[in-house]
């Protein structure tokens, strides 16, 4: 295996350093045995927390991570997703700003399954835009309000199916688990080297009664500010345009949690948890369009299409004597929303011998883009503004202007109209109720020590719709300057920033009605059907758990019918041939996963741990939807896409092992190397035909010509791969921890339209190395994250698939005990500002379509934003 120099070496490095200092220790304290089955990072302290993870890690029978909270408000990061991208093997895609996604040993964040305390989280995600899935969005959760948070890697059988990857459980706090009347209350204030200010305010109370038989908790927490992001995208679905970008998101979070606990009997156990989440994420998106094909000296003429008849241009130069003709200003504004409400209620009851618990509950979620609309000026056959050269052969466009390009809305048109073609609904819903019960037996034979079996019902629903509107008769223009609020900045100079909820009004109070756009109609209902057994044994030396899942899912896909229907008065366009009926698919699907889990005591500071099961990954939403219709009558010729879901299509199945050595020394510190490998079939397959007809005329082409995509099971794929962990404490408040993985992945090119046999989000490289000092009064650390490049694949219409380069980024955090009871927080994210650079990977060879653009080929930099510091302080009150 051939390791870069750079990074990879730095950790190596680090791995080498802090063993040198490990072989200065070699009493191993032998640590109580637990039943606990995680690998945890509890956070009172940073010394304490790596201490406490290694004794349960020791213990363990499974593998699993986790990162917990045991004082409230201290997750190791403010960011709930850049927590977890702190464990071995884990990596977290950002995603406007935030921890979004996560990616566990390489596998495609789809394959990773978030639960709530143990079952499903309803998410929807809040931007029009982006592929419809199953991953759960991390930023709709404050860190002050989880307790925990496991990441099992292996599978057993108790587990809800669904993470090839994964599973992540996040854990709410509960109030028998706490000091009577325990209070927190915290403030929080952030700003971005190019993001307005962030405000945060979250607050807990815990109550149990002297008999400890009766609990309630509250938690509460809001967050209000604006991001943004800045950068140059490259779509040349025109003619080799380049867009300086900014993005401008006013973010409202608000979340609240209620928590019941009773001990009315001895033995019996009853619960009541209530969480509601909420973020408000009206947005903006503007772009100063430049044309300079032009102008172009230097181009790829291996990239070729009707955008760009003469090949990509990697360069241009233009100046007052030679100008460009034509510029466009474009701007969408979104009213976006989504919520998550959960509700659940859990029993327990412990008999001798013998121990019974339920659960059931429904989780709901809301989401889309609730109204989009644009508003563009184009200056067209005039000489545009732009005078500078414009350099693309490189990673990231480089654009340096001879001349000032700023303006302002006194340089826009008097009055504005929004453009009709833009303005839409997309309104989501997606639903669960589920209800499990579960019966663990103890046992006296021989090595087993309890049964442990269950049952596990769910049905779940996701619908999306999309609506156009019924304009007034007369639009009524509107003075331009009540459109924007100020400057935003693009590239090294400013342009108008949208005053986004003038925007949305001006546009809404255009609109006397909606009509359902029936082709974007979809309900998709599974009923999921599960039981398990499973076994837990312990001998001399050895322990472990064995066991069995069966799992049974029947899927219903309900849409309109497209039957020639003719279309009706005053109907949307787009309805044509469809009707009012309902055409409904069903399928259904059975399976059988095994799992192992064994831990071999070798020495009482040596574990040797293995562990072989089978999981899958339900197929994506997106896929199974009946049919998605995309270029319908919008502003350009030549993108029309007509996707096909199937409802038949298979779960992805993982056959896969786990193979760990652990090493223990001194006073929680651990060396640890683990072997992984998945084995990975039934992949989905896009089968793509072009110049298809399908029975609908595109109004701006005026023909029925279209690309049609269908999803088929197809191939396999692996992933393999190797851990490395060590955390060494140098006994004068000084140590550190770091850890390195190794991943190597394969999966079938067939599967991505970019014909690319690499996972998604998959780095073959991944480093964590954290430094550390901490007393009484202080504490400060320096956490360092790398990932080496990895594919980012969206929705095919507006993004497409493209390689995001290698990304870095250096965090610190200081804390100053002003009090035992009060505590003052500084953070700082990326530290050194590193940009966020995408490219093209295709090869230029693709065809020239919708699926394989232009921008997305031949290493072309088609998107890099800029790198944004963040400072956070913070005081926080315990009581």
């Amino acid at each position: 295996m051939k390791v870069k120099k750079t990074p990879v070496a730095a950790a190596v490095s680090i791995t080498l350093l802090a063993a040198t200092f490990a072989a200065h220790a070699q009493q191993a304290e032998p640590a109580k045995k637990e039943a606990a089955q995680l690998e945890q990072v509890v956070v009172t302290g940073i010394r304490a927390s790596l201490q406490t993870a290694a004794n349960i890690k020791k213990n363990a029978n499974a593998v699993v991570d986790a990162v917990s909270a045991e004082d409230i408000g201290k997750l190791p990061d403010s960011d709930v997703g850049q927590s977890l991208g702190r464990i071995p093997g884990i990596s977290v895609g950002r995603a406007f700003g935030q921890g979004a996604t996560v990616s566990i040993r390489g596998s495609d964040p789809q394959m990773t399954y978030t639960t709530l305390n143990g079952q499903t989280v309803a998410s929807t995600g809040w931007y029009d835009q982006l592929d419809i899935d199953r991953s759960f969005n991390y930023s709709l959760l404050p860190s002050e309000l989880i307790g925990g948070m496991k990441v099992y890697k292996s599978s057993q059988a108790d587990l809800t199916e669904g993470g090839i990857g994964g599973t992540v459980i996040v854990n709410t706090r509960k109030p028998l688990e706490m000091p009577a009347n325990t209070g927190f209350a915290s403030i929080k204030y952030g700003k971005g080297t190019i993001s307005d200010a962030e405000k945060e305010i979250s607050g807990l109370y815990s109550f149990k009664n002297d008999a400890r038989t009766f609990g309630a908790l509250i938690a509460v927490g809001h967050s209000d500010g604006s991001y943004i992001r800045r950068g140059i995208e490259a779509d040349s679905r025109w003619s080799s345009d380049i867009a300086p970008t900014a993005f401008v998101q006013d973010r409202k979070r608000d979340a609240i949690n209620l928590s019941l606990q009773a001990k009315p009997v001895q033995g019996l156990e009853m619960g009541l948890n209530i969480l509601k989440l909420k973020l408000a994420a009206d947005n903006s998106n503007s772009s100063d369009y430049i044309f300079h094909d032009a102008n172009c000296d230097k181009r790829n003429t291996a990239v070729k299409s009707p955008w760009n008849p003469d090949g990509m241009c990697l360069h241009s130069t233009t100046t007052a004597a030679k100008p460009l003709m034509n510029q466009f200003f474009q701007n969408w504004a979104r009213a976006a929303e989504m919520t998550s409400d959960s509700v659940t209620f859990d029993g327990h009851y412990q008999t001798e011998g013998a121990k019974f618990d339920v659960v059931v509950g429904n989780t709901k979620a809301d989401g889309g883009t609730s109204l989009t609309t644009n508003y563009a000026y184009g200056w067209w056959d005039k000489p545009a503004k732009w005078q500078g050269t414009i350099d693309a052969t490189g990673k990231q466009i480089v654009l340096s202007p001879t001349s000032n390009q700023s303006f302002s809305a006194a340089n826009l048109p008097a009055t504005s109209s929004p453009e009709t073609w833009a303005t839409s609904r997309g309104p989501n819903k997606d639903q669960e109720k589920f209800g499990q019960l579960d019966a663990t037996f103890d046992l006296a034979w021989g090595a087993l020590t309890s049964f442990k079996t269950g049952v596990r019902l769910a049905d779940h629903t996701f619908e999306k719709r999309s609506y156009r509107p019924v304009w007034n008769a007369t639009i009524a223009p509107v003075n331009t300057a009540s459109l924007y609020e100020g400057q935003v900045g693009v590239a090294s100079w400013e342009i108008p920033r949208p005053n986004i909820g003038a925007m949305l009004a001006n546009t809404s109070k255009n609109i006397s009605g909606w009509i359902e756009d029936r082709s974007a109609f979809s309900e998709l209902n599974e009923k999921n059907k599960a039981i398990y057994g499973m076994f837990e044994f312990e001998a001399e030396k050895i322990r472990g758990n064995f066991g069995l899942r069966y799992i049974s899912t029947d899927v219903k896909n309900t849409g309109f019918a497209f039957d020639g229907t003719p279309l009706a008065a005053g109907d949307y366009a787009g309805n044509e041939n469809w009707g009012r009926g309902f055409a409904v698919k069903k399928s259904s699907y059975n399976d059988v996963l095994p799992s192992l889990n064994i831990a071999f005591d070798l020495r009482s500071d040596l574990i040797l741990r293995a562990a072989a099961s089978q999981a899958i990954t339900r197929p994506n939403f997106v896929n199974m939807f009946g049919v998605s219709v995309s270029g319908y009558n919008d502003d350009r010729v030549g993108n029309e896409t007509w996707t096909l879901g199937n409802v038949g299509l298979k779960p992805m199945k993982s056959s896969q092992i786990d193979l760990s050595l652990e090493y223990y020394y001194g006073k929680g510190n651990l060396i640890s190397a683990t072997y992984f490998n998945k084995d990975i079939s039934n992949f989905i397959t896009a089968n793509v035909l072009t110049n298809q007809k399908v029975g609908l005329v595109d109004p701006k082409s005026k023909v029925d010509n279209w690309t049609v995509q269908s999803f088929v099971n197809a191939g396999g794929g692996r992933l393999q791969g190797l851990e490395l962990q060590i955390n060494h404490a140098l006994g004068n408040g000084f140590g550190v921890s770091a850890n390195y993985t190794f991943t190597e992945g394969t999966a079938p090119a067939s599967s991505y339209a970019d014909n690319l046999g690499i996972f998604t989000q998959s780095s073959k490289h991944n480093i964590n190395a954290v430094g550390y000092y901490e007393d009484q009064n202080y504490s400060a650390r320096l956490a360092y994250n790398w990932r080496s490049k990895y594919m980012i694949r969206e929705n095919s219409y507006w993004y497409g698939n493209r390689m995001h380069d290698g990304y870095g980024t250096l965090d610190a955090s200081f804390g100053w005990n002003i009090t035992k009871n009060l505590k003052l927080s500084l953070d700082v994210t990326n530290l050194l500002k590193k940009d966020d650079i995408q490219y093209g990977a295709m090869d230029a060879s693709l065809p020239a379509d919708v699926l394989h653009k232009d921008p997305l080929k031949a290493g072309f930099p088609a998107w890099s934003f800029s790198g944004e510091r963040t400072y956070k302080i913070g005081l926080s009150a315990k009581f």
